[in-house]
């Protein structure tokens, strides 16, 4: 039942590839180039997000010389700060995602009678991830008052996209719930009888994928120690790029209970540690500081919450070929990427 977000002309030639129907897509994205447009248009996305006067103008061209009529949903910027971090805040003014409402406004009335564009949408996104249920609760209100005062203009607005960024599990911390959010939207949005979209994301995805990775060495410094894996920011960016959280641990825990420890309870030979990859950057680190049990060269660790932003994040930086992934249903195990080669990464060059 769900359908797809896409923000790229590469994500859409994925989608195409295994078939998905047009309608159950929607094309965000600030920066769409006329060919990703056109693309979309001839594709039938359900629905192109447009976050500048410019990119609508380009979009009513394109429409134009297709003779396609195309659903739009213009991203209102509702000027909301969700206290996450600054380089997954999307919904300030200050960022350079989406649009004033005045200026929507004015572009549902400059497009009223186009004969190939059709208004009838809004999205937005607040960021991600968020953990400020009452901040996104007021973008959500911000969204349906606009909308609410299009369909006041005459104008037929028909679906609200209220993006994502709903938190997946990392850490300890109590994060809110699914069902936080849906109550906040509930209340925001009853009587409306909009259609509602929504981006889940992370929430679906992360927790689904652990990255594991082999100790190579172990090395006592000055003031902390050192597990050297063979993995780093080239396969997870997450740590190094935002400093994020995800926990690490043996794959084989139970080797690491000490004798007749017959239930989990506290380790007593936890030791500070930085579990850091081969990459030739002081940012390549998985974690930092982090309380673990001994390990040796060969023991495996699993880094968990991988899902989202893993692979898809994965750079062949220092000529490191991306890891394979292995799928996981039930008692099944299926390697659906293999390795790549020294060969593939040098393939395009000349």
């Amino acid at each position: 039942g769900c359908g797809f977000d896409i923000v790229s002309g590469g994500e859409l030639a994925r989608l195409r590839h295994i078939g998905v129907a047009g309608e159950q897509i929607a094309f965000a994205g600030v920066g769409k180039t006329r060919r990703e447009i056109r693309e979309a248009i001839q594709t039938g996305v359900g629905w192109l997000h447009v976050e500048s006067e410019q990119e609508l103008a380009v979009v009513a061209e394109v429409a134009a010389e297709l003779g396609r009529r195309t659903r739009v949903a213009p991203r209102l910027n509702p000027d909301i700060d969700p206290h996450t971090h600054p380089y997954t805040t999307t919904g300030t003014a200050a960022t350079k995602f989406g649009l004033d409402a005045e200026t929507v406004r004015r572009l549902f009335a400059a497009y009223r009678d186009h004969a190939y564009v059709r208004l009838c949408g809004l999205h937005m996104h607040l960021g991600s991830p968020i953990r400020d249920v009452a901040a996104w609760g007021r973008a959500v209100g911000r969204l349906r008052a606009l909308a609410d005062a299009l369909r006041a203009d005459g104008h037929d607005v028909e679906a609200l996209d209220l993006g994502g960024g709903f938190p997946a599990y990392y850490d300890e911390h109590s994060d809110p719930t699914p069902d936080d959010f849906a109550r906040l939207a509930e209340r925001q949005l009853a009587g409306a009888g909009y259609r509602v979209l929504i981006e889940p994301g992370r929430a679906i995805a992360a927790n689904a994928g652990v990255l594991v990775t082999r100790v190579l060495y172990v090395k006592q410094g000055r003031d902390r120690r050192f597990v050297i894996v063979d993995a780093g920011m080239t396969e997870l960016i997450r740590p190094a790029l935002y400093g994020a959280y995800h926990f690490v641990w043996p794959v084989q825990a139970d080797a690491h209970v000490p004798a007749g420890r017959g239930s989990r309870q506290p380790f007593d030979d936890l030791i500070a540690t930085d579990v850091v990859g081969p990459v030739c950057e002081s940012a390549d680190f998985l974690c930092r500081g982090r309380p673990l049990p001994a390990v040796q060269p060969g023991d495996l660790l699993a880094v968990f919450g991988a899902g989202a932003y893993g692979m898809s994040m994965a750079s062949q930086y220092n000529s490191r070929p991306r890891p394979a992934e292995v799928l996981v249903e039930g008692e099944q195990v299926r390697l659906i990427r293999r390795r790549e080669t020294y060969e593939e990464i040098m393939t395009n060059e000349k």
